[in-house]
This record gives C-alpha cells, sequence and structure tokens, in this order.
C-alpha cells in the first residue's frame, strides 16, 4: 500500500479529478442480465461543483460507489487523475477512499455512541493526524456549520438539519480532494436544504474541493459548474 499512499499524495494539481472511460455496469440475476449503465464517459474536474440528476432508482448511488470505489465498473475505467482506480485492488481503494474522498449520505450515518465532536474528530484519527491538530480543526468546522455550541450533544439529539450539517463537517475534516453527496438534502425542508447547498457550494470555494452530488431534483442546475443526468443506461452531459 505505501506506493499508492505515495501516489495519491501527489493527486493535487490536476484539471480532472475524476474521469469515467467507457464505464459500464450490469448485475447477473438468475441468469439474466441487469445493465446500469452502457459505456459512459464524464469528466469532473478539481475544483468545481457538480451535479448527477435522475430520477429515483436509475442508478445516482451506483455511480457514485464506482466513482469512490466501493464498487468497480463491469467494464471500463474509472481514473483518480492518472491513477486508474478501478484496477486497484479493494485495499487499496480503501485506502484511496479514506484518505482522499469525503462522503456524506442522505441518513447522515452519524455515529451514535460518539459525541458530534468525536465524530468529526474520527476520520482525522483514521487518517493518522495527531489529537490537537484533530480537535482544533473539529472546533474549526464546528463553527463554519454553526453547531460549536453542541459539540458534546450526541446525533440523537440534533435536529435533521443540524445532522446533515455535523455530516458535511466530518466528511471534509481529513481535507479530502473530493466530497461526494449522495441526495444529502433528501430528508430536509426546504430552508435546511438551501443551507447545506450553499454549505457544499461555499465549499468549493474556500477550501478548493472538488464536489460530486446526486440529487432527484433539477432546481440546483443553474448553482453547478457541471450537470450530468442519468436516463435510459447513460450519462448525458446537460451543462
Amino acid at each position: 500500500l505505501s506506493l499508492y499512499r505515495v501516489l495519491f499524495a501527489f493527486m493535487a494539481d490536476y484539471k480532472s479529478a475524476i474521469t469515467l472511460r467507457a464505464v459500464t455496469k450490469y448485475y447477473t440475476d438468475s441468469g439474466n442480465e441487469l445493465k446500469i449503465f452502457d459505456k459512459v464517459d464524464a469528466e469532473f474536474n478539481a475544483g468545481e461543483f457538480s451535479l448527477i440528476l435522475g430520477r429515483s432508482g436509475s442508478g445516482k448511488s451506483t455511480l457514485l460507489n464506482i466513482i469512490t470505489g466501493v464498487d468497480v465498473p463491469s467494464n471500463g475505467k474509472v481514473f483518480f487523475g492518472d491513477i486508474c482506480v478501478s484496477e486497484l485492488t479493494e485495499d487499496e481503494r480503501t485506502l484511496n477512499r479514506r484518505e482522499n474522498v469525503g462522503i456524506v449520505f442522505q441518513f447522515f450515518y452519524l455515529i451514535p455512541t460518539l459525541s458530534v465532536l468525536e465524530n468529526i474528530i474520527l476520520p482525522m484519527e483514521l487518517n493518522g493526524i495527531n489529537s490537537k491538530q484533530s480537535r482544533e480543526r473539529a472546533y474549526y468546522l464546528l463553527e463554519k456549520v454553526y453547531l460549536k455550541d453542541k459539540a458534546d450533544r450526541f446525533p440523537d439529539t440534533l435536529s435533521g438539519g443540524e445532522q446533515q450539517r455535523a455530516a458535511i463537517a466530518r466528511a471534509i475534516a481529513h481535507k479530502p480532494k473530493i466530497i461526494i453527496a449522495d441526495e444529502p438534502t433528501g430528508n430536509l425542508d426546504s430552508d435546511n436544504r438551501n443551507q447545506i447547498i450553499e454549505m457544499l457550494l461555499n465549499l468549493v470555494k474556500k477550501e478548493a474541493r472538488t464536489v460530486i452530488m446526486a440529487t432527484h431534483g433539477d432546481d440546483i442546475t443553474d448553482m453547478c459548474d457541471c450537470a450530468y443526468y442519468i436516463r435510459d443506461c447513460r450519462l448525458d452531459k446537460i451543462k
């Protein structure tokens, strides 16, 4: 893993953060082939806010899993910079994801037995960041997401919007190059939804991160730099 740790450490100054080349994904069930994607190509540039749009069940989460390396394409390749992550071993993909990717989920997935502060510190500990630096960055992020006064609270005592803000802080705590957001506003009201979108947009500008967000709503397309729509096993670029 040491070779890939060195390679991933230098994935900073490339124009195309993530590239999909002829990615095909299908599953086989009882001898029948169910195709999700058929030779799709896409580029998500560094420092941009990109959307993946599509109806529920269209394959948005599957595509994000392929991008992050949780899953691999049946055919085709996925690149982070010049590194073909779809050809790495499972352990190497896990290392890449842990170091270079932050994920925001629709259902938050905060650890209920840890405080908000401890949830945010956790990914930094997993990446070997020392305790003093981890706590300082965690408090800094809690202030940015307006939760500093709730650092010692447990997730189930927070509102849905507060939990999602905490989840965003956790996702960016270890300074990943790429943020993946899978329907992050699906369980929020319109006010909290707009606040979360604004935070993700600010993240692109202030911390120079690449954000890829999957959503079924197309009303924020004018806010993004790039947008793709999933239909009929294709990925059509609409912006």
